[in-house]
């Protein structure tokens, strides 16, 4: 594999739920800028069900027939045992660890009225503890490098999703959990900047297993010829930067990644605000924040899953 700008030469990513969709094309676009790759996956279907080796052993295979190196990871990355293994596979199969990718998770839409608890802690599961395990044992190495005089050049890509910046009606866990990622991203950057980890998320718009049935009309693949802008690997390029030692100082940032469009998101700020100086009754406060409500933006529209 002939890196085109070897923007990632002498890397290690590891990134997860990278057999099929969007974490395949961001480990190929990881190794095609010349980093080595742990490709995790479980197997499992889009509800999580089952398992196999065979979707990250076949991205492996596609990393290494183009000249590039690959490993594959098969442990549950939502487990204290499996997101260790995930960073011990780097370690022990190319010496380092320098860019992490959470990215695995699966859907079980339903109304609130309709959403088994199990449904609630499977998705909320594979989404944040899916996340935050895997960070959690990268940092500790992290740490521990640089503490021994090793300061590392760390980046970590978060996965959120528009449904967890602005909701999206009919998936109530998955947006709770898209929410809490990037909560989690915020309170990452922070802790870990002293360590040498930059840490962002993006919320993608993309064709995958989760998005290509629910939003079949917006998903579908263009006519021959046309640009593919539901294309997973539109999504990569930002976030293979965001993984490189290029994007030095950047942390602790939401982005949106559609097509051909990246936006900066920007999230909760002050707006109008009014002052009593003393307690409000139940009447002033409500009459006090009508006049608030006339004077700030007008909310965005909810949409659905990214």
């Amino acid at each position: 594999m002939t890196p085109s700008t070897a923007l990632c030469a002498g890397r290690v990513a590891v990134v997860t739920g990278a057999g099929r969709g969007l974490g395949r094309a961001h480990a190929l676009a990881f190794a095609a800028e010349g980093a080595k790759v742990v490709v995790n996956d479980l197997g499992v279907g889009l509800d999580g069900s089952g398992g196999g080796a065979g979707p990250a052993q076949r991205v492996v295979e596609e990393i290494r027939a183009a000249g590039g190196e690959a490993v594959a990871h098969h442990g549950d990355i939502a487990t204290a045992d499996g997101a260790k293994s995930l960073v011990a596979t780097a370690l022990d199969s190319f010496g380092r660890l320098d860019t992490l990718v959470n990215n695995a998770g699966f859907l079980r839409d339903r109304m609130l009225v309709n959403l088994d608890e199990d449904d609630w802690d499977a998705v909320t599961r594979v989404h944040l503890r899916g996340h935050f395990l895997p960070l959690k044992h990268a940092a500790a190495h992290w740490r521990a490098e640089a503490k021994a005089g090793r300061v590392p050049e760390a980046r970590v890509v978060n996965t959120g999703s528009g449904a967890g910046l602005l909701g999206s009606v009919g998936q109530g866990c998955y947006s709770a959990a898209k929410a809490g990622i990037v909560a989690l991203t915020l309170v990452a950057a922070a802790e870990m900047g002293r360590y040498g980890v930059q840490v962002n998320a993006i919320a993608p718009a993309a064709r995958t297993r989760m998005t290509e049935e629910t939003f079949a009309e917006t998903m579908a693949a263009p006519a021959e010829g046309a640009f593919d802008a539901m294309a997973p690997e539109n999504v990569s390029p930002l976030v293979v930067w965001l993984g490189s030692g290029a994007c030095a100082g950047v942390s602790g940032r939401v982005f949106e990644a559609e097509a051909g469009r990246i936006t900066v998101m920007e999230g909760w700020r002050p707006g109008p605000t009014a002052d009593k100086g003393a307690r409000w009754s139940p009447a002033e406060a409500g009459a006090a924040a009508s006049e608030l409500l006339a004077a700030a933006d007008a909310p965005l529209p909810v949409y659905g899953a990214r």
